[in-house]
């Protein structure tokens, strides 16, 4: 079963393998799709797409044994790293963000320990920063080597028409119909990153309900307009 902290961590439902447009990633995905990696590390931008592959994994192991585990370091930064302490008994341990304690001496000795111990018991980790390992602000040397065990993979972004394949992708999931006239709209009309197009895609989802309309041009400039104003 996947495992969560005593923090409140959760992993969202719509996180899946099924529910990610891979383009140009194709092969970081079925790699981690596969989970035969002990170690890997992903880099890329805000809106690559990282948190959701993380929790893709943690997804993928809830029907085994062993468990899975999500540590958001954005999210628990504050808390202290013997959090870490245990976390090798599981089947896998996804860490995401990094490089909010890149720098910091007590995370940085905790997650060396961790790599170490993981190591021996045959628990899988996939890391995860905004950053390659060798451009993180990473003060010990030995933690440096630990994240270039396995594979480093960069997610590259998606170009404009993957990013309307990939909100198509995430309208049918939700039940919705997004003709290519209307993604293109949303694409002209709102940030570029992915996690923007799809909190207006979720925005868009729940007017469409509350109005009983489907999702047009005129309907979606409408709402659109409301949100700018």
């Amino acid at each position: 079963m996947s495992v969560q902290l005593p923090l409140g961590i959760g992993l969202r439902d719509s996180a899946t393998f099924d529910n990610f447009f891979a383009g140009p990633n194709t092969e970081v995905v079925l790699q981690i799709e596969k989970g035969d990696e002990p170690f890997l590390f992903l880099w890329g931008g805000a809106g690559s797409g990282r948190s959701h592959l993380l929790q893709a994994a943690c997804h993928r192991m809830s029907g085994g044994t062993g468990g899975a585990v999500y540590l958001p370091l954005a999210e628990t930064v504050e808390l202290a790293p013997e959090m870490l302490e245990g976390l090798e008994t599981m089947a896998l341990v996804t860490v995401d963000d990094l490089q909010q304690v890149a720098g910091q001496p007590e995370w940085e000795l905790g997650l060396f320990h961790l790599y170490n111990r993981a190591r021996e018991s045959g628990c899988q980790i996939v890391m995860a920063a905004d950053a390659p390992p060798g451009a993180l602000d990473v003060s010990l040397p030995d933690l440096q080597s630990r994240l270039g065990w396995g594979p480093v993979y960069q997610l590259l972004p998606l170009a404009d028409p993957d990013k309307r394949i990939a909100l198509q992708l995430r309208a049918r999931r939700r039940g919705m119909e997004l003709p290519d006239e209307v993604a293109n709209y949303i694409l002209r009309r709102s940030s570029r990153d992915l996690h923007s197009l799809f909190a207006v895609l979720e925005d868009l989802d729940r007017a469409s309900l509350a109005a009983q309309r489907r999702l047009t041009v005129p309907f979606v400039r409408e709402q659109l307009g409301r949100n700018m104003t």
